[in-house]
């Protein structure tokens, strides 16, 4: 009996595939940059397998990419400033208004 995957390891798997797509890469490019065995690497994608966080920052950083750990409290507040804002006078809170303000 198999047990279904994990629905954050398929998350980040997606992820994965979608940056190694964009990119016009192979599961075997990326596994040969990472370090790690094609099927292994492909099992990572598809969210069949959990890897070890090295394995994971190492897979991440074959695909150009750099993964932080946050405190869970705070994926929230994190998440908000990563979406695009509904609103056009609406700015994310690491912007700053001193140009506006030097203008006016």
């Amino acid at each position: 009996m198999t047990s279904a995957p994990d629905p954050l390891l398929k998350d980040l798997g997606m992820h994965f595939r979608k940056v190694r797509m964009a990119a016009g890469l192979s599961q075997e490019q990326i596994a040969l940059r990472a370090n790690i065995s094609r099927p292994r690497y492909r099992d990572i994608e598809t969210g069949a397998a959990a890897a070890r966080a090295t394995t994971l920052v190492n897979v991440a950083r074959a695909l150009g990419m750099e993964m932080m750990l946050i405190p869970q409290a705070m994926v929230p507040a994190i998440q908000s400033m990563l979406q695009p804002a509904a609103d056009d006078d609406d700015r994310p809170a690491f912007t700053s208004d001193v140009e506006e303000e030097e203008g006016a």
